[in-house]
């Protein structure tokens, strides 16, 4: 080795750190970047896992503009949504080609079952990829706003979590006793303005009756 190519092997790479002010972010539409180095890379990575071994220039083209494009679809907001966004085409593309040879016609029940066998993993794993970028974004996530209780006579409002008998969020003590004093509180008997106070009625009582002989004579018989 030469003098000058060793001292460019000991010199290394200089690398140079941006702020996010002083990126352009022109590609952020794919990876999700202010820096446009790491959208290219992004790029690359997704090209890269493509299967374009048996396509000709016009197929090669077409997928990978159509990789590209499905990026840009998901619309990543970061780099962390970047990267999902990529696995997400790169799983979906080597699941795509694991069905495409388990359909071959000249393939043996084997090869068939391992190609199904690997189809269906990166199949689960681009679900859960998808959960990621779901939960990522907020979308798993359900908020439930109450904004009216109405409580009629003898009834019971407790708002908040309410404990079942088998474990869970129990609920706020302090909003506990509050309920009580709503489902115990005693009303008033409620008149029409004109009404006077009914008199008694009688009411009969059980009193001490003669019972008819249950023996009575009939014609005819002893």
């Amino acid at each position: 080795m030469s003098r000058k190519k060793k001292a460019a092997s000991e010199k290394g790479v200089t690398i140079t750190a941006k702020g996010p002010a002083l990126h352009k972010g022109r590609l952020k539409v794919i990876g999700g970047s202010q820096s446009d180095d790491w959208n290219n890379n992004l790029a690359s990575q997704t090209l890269n896992a493509l299967w374009l071994k048996h396509s000709d220039e016009e197929g090669r083209t077409r997928q990978m503009n159509g990789a590209i494009s499905g990026l840009i679809g998901i619309a990543p907001k970061d780099e962390l949504e970047g990267m999902l966004a990529v696995q997400l085409v790169a799983s979906h593309s080597a699941a795509m080609e694991c069905y495409r040879r388990a359909m071959l016609a000249e393939q043996t029940f084997e090869g068939r079952q391992a190609a199904l066998s690997q189809a269906g993993k990166l199949s689960r794993t681009h679900v859960l990829l998808l959960e990621a970028l779901n939960r990522h974004r907020g979308k798993g996530q359900q908020k439930v706003t109450v904004e009216h209780v109405h409580v009629h006579a003898g009834g019971q409002a407790i708002v908040g979590n309410v404990g079942t008998p088998r474990g869970g969020v129990q609920s706020n003590s302090e909003d506990q006793p509050a309920a009580k004093q709503i489902a115990h509180a005693p009303e008033p008997e409620v008149r029409s303005p004109g009404e006077t106070e009914r008199e008694p009625l009688p009411v009969s009582c059980d009193e001490e009756r003669p019972l008819p002989n249950a023996r009575r004579e009939v014609a005819g018989t002893a």
